[in-house]
């Protein structure tokens, strides 16, 4: 497996809600972004997510500028490709990996949201976007080859499409979408299927529908999910924590958020707003899997709480369904890196489950 952490470069804070209280917002300075990788750095996590929007700094700017300051850890660039031409991308692609020794991952956000896309001056509806994604993949991957590539399509096109150098390696490709025309495109262009963290039962149809439909189109792919995490020495430590978390979602924050939901062009946003539909019981939706983080927050709204031992176990029994890489988060983004790098890295190593020594220098002394 592959175990990834979040760069937070829309800023962090140690509560869900930002302007609680007792949330303590940071910035998303160079400074921080830099301490929360480097830590993860040391501590033997594969590689970053960094998102993209108008919410948050540029993925590509962000983490190039972390480049120098880390050693082995790859990014996980975040970005939408309508918004720059195929060629351009692959170039930066290329280039990224030449300045990083081979570190960058691709993650592609075709988009859901119309308002955020019409700040970008993009109009197009969702099956046009995703046909127009199809398109993009086609022709930045075969600009990667070395061989210039024409292509003429309804949304692009490009004579003789080449970079100044084969990258190496390719960048592989992560792309999340759970409605039809996304999953169409993830069985014929990409590498890594991502979901958001949804029980077993429904997050294996999934695997099982890509799975026939990559098939169809004479490819495999590779399975990874995202959670949110809590994890603490014990169980009732960790679920303290949520405890406090939930008791900072004012019902307030959290009707204002379900009425954002209630408008989602997003399948995936719509999944993950009926785990909990805005109520505050029966949050723990299968054994250590806990949806309140989506109350109050789009995207992924699911989070794996519970001791060391209950966390690996856990991831366990994802890897079992299918996954073979878990991207996590925590708030704030720097100390619960230490508490998973600590304490669920070394059982999952142990159980050779993930490659890497169990000794570790990082400290986390400092956060308890």
């Amino acid at each position: 497996m592959k175990i990834h952490w979040f760069l937070p470069t829309g800023g962090d804070s140690r509560d869900v809600v930002p302007d609680s209280p007792d949330a303590h917002w940071r910035a998303p300075t160079n400074d921080y972004l830099a301490q929360i990788a480097q830590a993860c750095d040391d501590l033997g996590y594969d590689a970053m997510l960094t998102p993209c929007g108008t919410a948050c700094e540029d993925a590509w700017l962000a983490t190039a500028s972390l480049i120098p300051l880390t050693k082995r850890i790859k990014f996980l660039v975040a970005f939408r490709p309508g918004f720059l031409s195929p060629t351009l991308a692959a170039q930066m692609a290329s280039t990224y990996q030449r300045m990083s020794d081979g570190r960058l991952l691709i993650n592609i956000v075709t988009g859901a949201e119309p308002r955020e896309l019409n700040r970008f001056g993009d109009w197009l509806d969702k099956d046009a976007r995703y046909e127009r994604t199809g398109e993009f993949l086609d022709i930045m991957r075969n600009a990667w080859t070395g061989n210039p590539y024409d292509f003429e399509g309804k949304h692009y096109r490009v004579a003789e499409a080449t970079t100044r150098e084969v990258p190496e390696p390719t960048p592989p490709i992560y792309f999340g979408g759970a409605s039809p025309a996304a999953e169409q495109i993830a069985a014929e262009h990409v590498d890594v299927y991502l979901a958001w963290g949804e029980p077993p039962s429904m997050v294996t149809d999934r695997i099982e529908r890509m799975r026939e439909l990559a098939a169809q189109k004479g490819r495999t792919l590779t399975y990874g999910i995202r959670f949110h995490v809590i994890t603490r020495p014990t169980s009732s430590a960790a679920w303290a924590v949520a405890d406090d978390m939930l008791a900072h979602m004012t019902p307030e924050a959290i009707a204002e958020a379900q009425k954002d939901f209630s408008t989602t062009m997003s399948e995936g946003q719509r999944r993950m707003a009926e785990l909990h539909s805005g109520k505050t019981g029966n949050l723990e939706i299968h054994p250590n899997v806990w949806a309140g983080i989506g109350l109050v927050r789009g995207g992924a709204g699911t989070a794996l709480v519970g001791s060391y031992q209950e966390v690996a176990d856990r991831i366990a029994e994802y890897h079992e369904l299918g996954f073979d890489e878990f991207i996590f988060s925590g708030y704030p983004h720097l100390e619960e890196a230490y508490w998973f790098g600590e304490g669920v890295l070394p059982i999952l190593r142990d159980q050779g489950l993930i490659e890497g020594s169990t000794n570790r220098t990082a400290n986390i002394s400092t956060f308890r």
